[in-house]
């Protein structure tokens, strides 16, 4: 067997990924039809439609509009801008600030608050109950999960191909981690949409990636890559994810993605959420564990948030990786991480360079 190099699979799980559970024996609300659990498992991902009542999302854009607001007092007071664009909305307001000081959309991604809107959203009892068809009766939130602003004709938002499990560690290979993208308007080809490779969850296994994409901290999966070693034609199986407000889109660890270019005049925002079961490690570096919201024994519990977000993340991981704790400017636009330090380096920027300075 050849060696390992870098962050690749050295065994695959494909029945991990391709094996359709049993079917849950009670109905519940939010359930998928066991058809619809079967096209999961053979795609690797799934564009459910009229999921959520308005109301359930209306309460994460007010949260949002929050967090636009609190970003661009930041920038005014810290004599970043001159005004505060509180005259447009929340597909709209980003932007300008963005014009006005770029960078602004990456303060607003590293902020990374969960506001209790975002939590109710999470532990939903529907959302719940169709995880449970996936990854059984127990049932954590994943430690990841983000918020996902693309503001349009912005480079630092374009995400190439990638894995999930690729910004995890090993730990993680061998279990399911479902994720659920869920965006605050209707999503398509035109402002940022999503694209799915079909089947490249197959194989149970994580392939060469490199890093880091353009002037950004993502990592990439070339298609000649995925071609040789997922078994998949991106002429063929690349597929345009149109995802309605209402609606999400399913997909697991394994199942290469991508965003692409928001071309529209309006911001994309999306939010990703994972649930996996607590047998597992989350591969998230031991930074931090999940949050239970699922039990066999209790069905749907209340999610003990405070000890979840308790941890400092940040602090953590630069204890164990780095030198040193390492103190930014509120300003700084640069974006490190554990991944960065799993893959090759074929692209040098100042995240990379940022990376190196401080790794042990």
């Amino acid at each position: 067997m050849a060696s390992k190099r870098y962050g690749e699979s050295t065994e695959c799980f494909p029945d991990v990924y391709t094996k359709v559970p049993a079917p849950v024996k009670n109905k519940k609300p939010g359930q998928l039809t066991q058809q619809r659990i079967e096209q999961f498992y053979k795609d690797g991902f799934l564009v459910v439609k009229d999921f959520f009542d308005v109301e359930e999302l209306e309460p994460c854009k007010t949260a949002i509009e929050g967090f636009v607001e609190e970003l661009a007092q930041k920038l005014y007071n810290g004599g970043k801008i001159d005004r505060l664009y509180e005259e447009f909305g929340v597909f709209q307001r980003l932007t300008e600030l963005e014009k006005a000081w770029p960078g602004a959309n990456v303060l607003l991604f590293k902020q990374g608050k969960l506001p209790e809107e975002f939590m109710t959203l999470w532990s939903n009892e529907k959302l719940l109950n169709m995880v449970e068809q996936i990854v059984g009766p127990d049932i954590i939130g994943h430690p990841v999960w983000n918020l996902r602003v693309k503001t349009p004709k912005n480079d630092a938002t374009v995400v190439p191909w990638h894995q999930d499990a690729a910004y995890f560690c090993e730990k993680s290979y061998d279990h399911m981690i479902v994720t659920a993208w869920i965006p605050f308007l209707d999503t398509n080809a035109e402002n940022g949409g999503m694209q799915m490779m079909r089947g490249s969850h197959r194989m149970g296994k994580v392939v060469r990636h490199t890093c880091c994409h353009d002037d950004t901290w993502f990592v990439t999966l070339e298609e000649e890559e995925m071609r040789k070693n997922l078994g998949v034609k991106p002429e063929e199986d690349t597929v345009m994810c149109d995802v309605p407000f209402g609606g999400f889109l399913l997909f697991n660890n394994m199942t290469a993605h991508r965003s692409v270019t928001n071309t529209s005049n309006d911001v994309r925002w999306s939010v990703d959420l994972r649930w996996q079961s607590p047998k597992y490690n989350p591969g998230f570096y031991d930074i931090t564990d999940g949050v239970i919201m699922h039990t066999e024994k209790d069905g749907v519990v209340t999610p003990d948030w405070a000890s979840f977000l308790k941890v400092n993340r940040k602090e953590v991981w630069q204890t164990k990786y780095f030198k040193e704790i390492f103190k930014t400017d509120e300003f700084d636009t640069i974006v490190t991480g554990p991944w960065i330090g799993r893959w090759e380096i074929v692209h040098k920027n100042r995240h990379t360079d940022a990376f190196e300075q401080q790794r042990k």
